[in-house]
């Protein structure tokens, strides 16, 4: 008997988008950006910050395994029971809890090809068979997803907004694919650039619809800055949350992330202002793209994935940027090898960005 399962063997190790020290590291380069992960430009929440140093002199201390303050802080936020709440160490910590309380030998997932790399990772890992539907004009097919339902699908995965691609499932699109959707079956809706996206014309805000079977999934990384700290959160029927509730690990998240949730939620300054630099670096990049006539993806999220004529030509302009000191995310991994998403950043480095992107055209 093998010590491996075969399926864990035929897995390819994560590769992230070049971290600032490996770059320096590989390259010499001193002056660099990254606009690389669709992390936040401004840094941290600062009273998130301010939350995890006060916690250092708890740090020998277990934090508390049910998550209490957090979950009652976002049971309010969001207008539901604390026993809808669940929170963990991002959403993927939320997502490999899911698999390991839900899924049955035989049981199977639905998903888009190409999607959140996240999420492949652990339906692969899972060694049940994965339905992966080709998306259509970069967005979710929902209706060719609904066409693989079986009688052994268990879960259905759906990142809305998508990453890598920044487009998102509409309302009435959501509604109609949901009535194909048997009651035993799990979706999970993933709403990691929510924030960035809920004022979207016709976006399906997934707190409205609190079906049985619905799990939403959201995040401190991304509007809050904390994606160092990896703190995530989600909203299910009590009943799939008490289940969920036994398999998490223990004491997940650390003490440190439970006390930056709690105070990033009430950091509405830094909220605002994220948002209204996403705001602007996103009308300025397509600005630029489309005066430089460069394909690009409509993006609800906070980065933009252009489309380049080819894998080389993409893998080119990525390794000039590079040396002209600015990181973007050639999307290899996920399966779109002549797409490159650039993440928005600040005023100065998206002006950084394109200049350096008409110096290598």
């Amino acid at each position: 008997m093998a010590l491996v399962p075969s399926y864990i063997k035929q897995l390819d190790n994560y590769k992230p988008g070049k971290s600032i020290k490996e770059a320096k590291r590989e390259l010499g380069i001193t002056d660099l950006i990254k606009l690389a992960s669709n992390e936040n430009p401004l840094g941290s929440s600062p009273k998130g910050l301010a939350a995890i140093k006060k916690s250092f002199d708890q740090l020998h201390r277990y934090p508390d395994a049910t998550g209490y303050e957090l979950r009652k802080k976002l049971s309010e936020r969001f207008n539901v029971k604390k026993e809808n709440v669940i929170i963990g160490a991002g959403s993927e910590g939320i997502m490999s809890t899911i698999m390991r309380t839900f899924l049955l030998s035989d049981d199977e997932l639905i998903s888009a090809d190409n999607s959140f790399i996240g999420f492949r990772v652990l339906a692969n890992a899972s060694g049940r068979r994965v339905h992966w539907v080709p998306m259509k004009n970069y967005r979710y097919d929902l209706q060719a997803m609904a066409e693989k339902i079986t009688d052994y699908t268990k879960i259905i995965y759906i990142a809305n907004p998508d990453n890598p691609m920044g487009t998102y499932v509409t309302r009435d699109e959501f509604n109609e694919f949901y009535s194909y959707v048997p009651e035993r079956v799990l979706i999970i809706l993933d709403e990691a650039y929510y924030e960035f996206a809920k004022d979207s014309p016709n976006y399906p805000d997934s707190m409205s619809y609190r079906y049985d079977n619905v799990i939403t999934l959201r995040t401190f990384s991304k509007v809050y800055g904390l994606a160092g700290i990896r703190i995530g959160y989600g909203f299910a029927h009590e009943s799939l949350i008490n289940n969920l509730m036994k398999v998490k690990v223990p004491f997940e998240p650390s003490f440190a992330a439970q006390a930056a949730g709690v105070a990033a939620l009430d950091d509405t300054n830094f909220l605002k202002k994220t948002l209204e630099t996403n705001n602007h670096g996103m009308t300025y990049l397509k600005t630029e793209f489309d005066s430089l006539h460069i394909e690009q993806v409509p993006s609800v999220a906070n980065f933009i994935t252009t489309i380049w004529d080819s894998e080389a030509r993409a893998s080119n302009l990525s390794q000039k940027l590079l040396k002209k000191g600015v990181i973007v995310r050639q999307l290899i991994a996920f399966g779109w090898p002549d797409c490159i998403r650039i993440s928005v950043g600040i005023e100065e480095e998206n002006k950084k960005f394109i200049h350096s992107l008409k110096g290598v055209l």
